[in-house]
């Protein structure tokens, strides 16, 4: 069977669950070696035991500066390279806006949007070097932002803000790289199972629960599936922008 991303190296952040553990799987099984970077360790090694290709686990919590930069160098170092960023890690913390806890909004920020940008920031030089040198000779940084990244909605106020900056970071971004084969996509996922929801408020995980209580929610396989088919088309095609919903759901 072939495995394109043989001879690679992907660092995927928020690796220890949901959309980044089934993408680290995912583009493992492409070939790729895999730095898995998450706070929760425990998780990212019982990941890495489940993973035949190498991988290295990388207890980071992206919001501090120096330990994301950390990550991407210690990467580089010990597998040898850097082809594929997935910046995964993200929070949703949904609510009114008049009389949010002030706690909620700078925690969005600072992993929805900076704990992204310093991930960025220290990967670009290695992906521009590798879509120079590599053995695809093409870099892939995918950003996972979501619907509310599109359409603000009541009660989303700060969430939406920081998947909208995703969004407009992500495209001026592939304007700047693109001509140098580093290929930047936006990946925005509807509703999916995975942990998101359990860092709600009690009352406000009742509400979200209630709008998606009667559809299918998409795996986070599926959303993994859809990363793996960006990173694998061939140098001339790049995929920017990928809206990606359950079946039944309208909005």
């Amino acid at each position: 069977m072939a495995r394109p991303l043989e001879g690679t190296v992907a660092l995927v952040t928020g690796a220890s669950s949901g959309i980044g553990e089934a993408t680290a799987r995912a583009l493992a099984e492409l070939g790729a070696a895999v730095a898995l970077v998450a706070r929760r360790q425990e998780r990212l090694e019982k990941l890495a035991s489940e993973i035949s290709t190498r991988t290295l686990v990388l207890e980071t919590d992206v919001t501090n500066r120096e330990q994301a930069f950390a990550a991407v160098e210690r990467t580089v170092a010990e597998l040898g390279r850097l082809d594929t960023v997935i910046n995964n890690a993200g929070v949703m913390l949904l609510g009114p806006i008049v009389g949010a806890p002030i706690e909620e909004w700078e925690r969005m920020v600072h992993l929805n949007l900076l704990g992204l940008l310093y991930t960025a920031h220290a990967a670009l030089p290695h992906l521009l070097k590798a879509a120079e040198d590599g053995p695809r000779r093409v870099a892939d940084l995918v950003n996972i932002s979501s619907v509310a990244g599109r359409v603000a909605r009541e009660g989303s106020g700060v969430y939406n803000l920081t998947k909208h900056g995703v969004g407009a970071f992500s495209e001026s971004l592939r304007q700047e790289v693109t001509t140098r084969h580093v290929r930047v996509s936006l990946v925005e996922p509807g509703a999916v199972e995975t942990e998101l929801a359990s860092h709600l408020r009690p009352e406000i995980a009742e509400q979200a629960m209630k709008r998606f209580a009667d559809i299918e929610r998409m795996k986070a396989e599926d959303i993994a599936d859809t990363i793996a088919y960006i990173v694998t088309r061939p140098r001339r095609m790049a995929i920017n922008e990928v809206l990606v919903r359950p079946t039944e759901q309208q909005g």
